[in-house]
């Protein structure tokens, strides 16, 4: 009876540690983004998605896909420093829906001398390769 009850402590303590160091990893993603884009580096900043063509941006204008039309879009939107501003983002809710997919909501806020932004996004991250990346953008 010791034995299984250690094993389920065991289990208990890795799963609950597995899931803790996921969100970690994914809360990194979203700083490094963040330091990306206060600094002007939108190569940077999209890094955090897919480098893919199946990469859905859901916004104000519906659906984009791929990762290069998102770059390109965000490129004519935030075509310098000043309408970047500066961007923070508040966690609002982090899920594991399975071992490979995370789901995140949140607020963003731009802080920009042309008047401020701000909104809340939902993401899906899937661990691809060892790196959790975000394979799904709906901002509004």
């Amino acid at each position: 009876m010791k034995v299984a009850v250690f094993f389920i402590a065991l289990f208990t303590t890795l799963y609950s540690y597995g899931q803790a160091s996921d969100q970690s990893a994914v809360k990194a993603v979203l700083e490094k983004q963040t330091e990306s884009w206060n600094k002007g580096d939108l190569e940077g900043f999209m890094q955090g998605y897919w480098h893919n063509d199946s990469l859905m941006f859901i916004g104000k204008n519906g659906i984009r896909w791929g990762w290069k039309a998102a770059l390109a879009g965000y490129k004519k939107g935030y075509p310098d420093t000043t309408a970047m501003g500066k961007l923070f983002f508040e966690i609002l809710v982090v899920k594991k829906l399975s071992p490979q997919y995370i789901f995140v909501v949140g607020k963003f806020y731009l802080k920009r001398s042309i008047g401020d932004l701000s909104g809340h996004y939902d993401l899906v991250f899937k661990k691809i390769n060892g790196h959790w990346l975000i394979i799904s953008d709906h901002t509004s």
